[in-house]
């Protein structure tokens, strides 16, 4: 692999995108070599690529590939969560994992290192530079294809750009792709706040050229789509692009462009489901909650819950989601998943999940979690006196929630055969909670929209459908002010989203709404056994909440001047 990278950034860099294409397309490296061999690398000029529609989808392919390789969804999962108070040390965690725990992040932690990220984005750059081109060449590209195929390419730039951005704040941005060695790329840092504004602007020229399903799903049971009509979430879709705007827009702080995107992919599960049920008929495993569509916890008429989860990260590919990465079986692995959770043979991760976050459950007097609700019973396991990261890592529950004792449900499950487990990047819960987020900061008038809508996702949470139609929670209990319905919103997050990268993102984004990072600490020090107060005083620098840049980084881009609370580390300081 070594050799392929080198001959890969000789050519993507100098003169085309040759064995990128054949990587993509499943070639072997001989193949490569074989081409290079009969004709001079300099002669590989840009005329022999880029010719065709099959050379625009094979670098399109290899984007997607790109941002679910190892390296970048390690990073997208560890710079969304381990920081937070939902990760604990597991077994066998490596020292640049402990050191993050601990608060101790520096310079030199591999984790910093964010060129997988730029990589992702470099290819999607080349696609969109290109494809325009070979829509003029090959008449079997239409005009249309090629603003499709553009369109994906930006959602999967910005989609790693807004990472980059959430988690080291402001970050180099270039739309240009990187092809010509006489070119000088050091780039200076855009700062946060532009650089939104930069994907925003991008994603709305392109927002209504993506597909808006690449398969008719609508006479298809649950099981058929998952199979047959995965390409409506496993690819970028229009529903995909309006979802990833809207979490922009909320990070922006313009909540009436986050909310009027937030409708269209409601509006489009709605349609959805309607479609569905004029074609099917009666869906047993999907209930209306307050008008919305959601995957019941229970099928129709069966008393055990599970089922939610069974297809949304089990299966996967479900009715709910928007974007989700596929792993497939006996050919691809997730491994940040197989080694930082419960994995397929059930060995337990080096992750770990603070005890109070199960404890006590059962009984009614956890903090987080009611006794009924299913997420936690989804989410976490038990075992070797510890609570391990459970979600992903089985295929299917089975359990009631009726009448639990103080031991707990009993819980039947299968173990993921192999560490195949897709991972969800946007789904219809949270598009929901995205908008509620939005409503809330717009004020007490649109106070009960948002509650609505968090209380939807809680109902579904603890199967409350047509045998209770209760509220699961109380609107008065959180109505009397903003900071009490931003609580309430926080914690549902919390519980819905658990371990999906997304929780310190989340204390990130309300701490700059607040101005100080006061929630933020107090509720990632929870999981603090030692130096607590020490690292609560480190996280009350702003500048702390965001990861420092990468040494080598600040070697090859003297642009980059090094995040202010990591500048005494060491000898980096620029």
């Amino acid at each position: 692999m070594n050799t392929f990278n080198n001959i890969y950034k000789r050519i993507v860099k100098g003169k085309g995108m040759l064995c990128l294409s054949l990587l993509a397309s499943g070639l072997s490296l001989a193949s490569c070599s074989d081409y290079l061999e009969i004709l001079p690398l300099n002669e590989v000029v840009l005329e022999n690529f880029w010719t065709k529609k099959d050379d625009v989808t094979s670098v399109l392919n290899s984007c997607y590939e790109s941002l679910g390789e190892e390296k970048s969804l390690e990073r997208i999962g560890v710079w969304g969560e381990m920081r937070s108070e939902n990760i604990v040390s597991g077994q066998n965690v490596p020292n640049h994992y402990n050191e993050i725990l601990k608060e101790n992040i520096l310079p030199t932690n591999e984790i910093v290192d964010w060129s997988s990220m730029y990589r992702t984005i470099n290819r999607c750059n080349t696609v969109i530079h290109y494809a325009p081109g070979v829509a003029e060449l090959d008449p079997n590209y239409t005009h249309d294809q090629m603003l499709a195929n553009v369109a994906e390419a930006t959602f999967i730039r910005d989609l790693a750009y807004f990472y980059l951005i959430r988690a080291f704040r402001d970050v180099p941005m270039s739309f240009e792709p990187s092809i010509d060695d006489t070119k000088e790329y050091a780039v200076a840092a855009t700062p946060m706040m532009d650089a939104l504004k930069m994907l925003s602007e991008d994603l709305e020229k392109v927002k209504d050229n993506a597909v808006r399903r690449y398969v008719d799903d609508s006479k298809m049971t649950t099981r058929e789509m998952a199979v047959s009509a995965r390409e409506n979430c496993s690819k970028v879709t229009r529903v995909a692009i309006y979802a990833l705007l809207a979490d922009i827009y909320l990070w922006r702080g313009e909540y009436d462009k986050c909310i009027q995107c937030c409708d269209y992919v409601i509006d489009f599960k709605k349609n959805q489901y309607a479609e569905k049920v004029a074609n099917i008929g009666e869906l047993t495993d999907i209930y209306l909650f307050k008008g919305i569509p959601m995957i019941r916890e229970s099928l129709l008429n069966s008393k055990y819950c599970g089922n939610a989860y069974s297809e949304i990260f089990g299966t996967g590919f479900s009715f709910e989601s928007i974007f989700e990465l596929g792993y497939l079986q006996n050919s691809t692995e997730n491994k940040y998943v197989s080694n930082c959770y419960i994995n397929g043979s059930g060995t337990f991760g080096r992750f770990g999940v603070p005890e109070d976050y199960y404890q006590n459950v059962a009984s009614g007097s956890n903090d987080y979690f009611a006794k009924n609700d299913c997420r936690v019973y989804e989410n976490i396991y038990e075992g070797n006196g510890k609570f391990w990261i459970m979600k992903y890592g089985a295929t299917e529950y089975a359990f009631e929630t009726e009448n639990i004792t103080s031991s707990g449900p009993r819980i039947s499950y299968d173990y993921r055969s192999s560490n195949n487990a897709n991972w969800i990047f946007y789904r219809l819960s949270d598009v929901m909670l995205i908008k509620s987020e939005a409503l809330i900061m717009k004020g007490e008038s649109e106070f009960q929209k948002a509650f609505t809508l968090i209380n939807t996702i809680n109902k579904r949470a603890r199967n409350y459908t047509e045998n209770v139609k209760s509220d699961t929670l109380v609107f008065s209990a959180y109505s009397s002010s903003k900071e009490e319905m931003e609580k309430l919103l926080m914690l549902e997050r919390k519980r819905e989203f658990m371990f999906e990268g997304k929780r310190w993102f989340d204390l990130v984004r309300k701490s700059l709404r607040d101005g100080n990072t006061r929630y933020l600490s107090t509720e990632a020090t929870q999981k603090q056994k030692e130096n607590a107060v020490a690292i609560k005083i480190q996280l009350a620098d702003p500048n702390a909440m965001f990861w420092p840049y990468h040494r080598e980084e600040l070697k090859k881009n003297n642009l980059l001047k090094q995040n202010s609370a990591y500048s005494d580390s060491e000898q980096f300081q620029k």
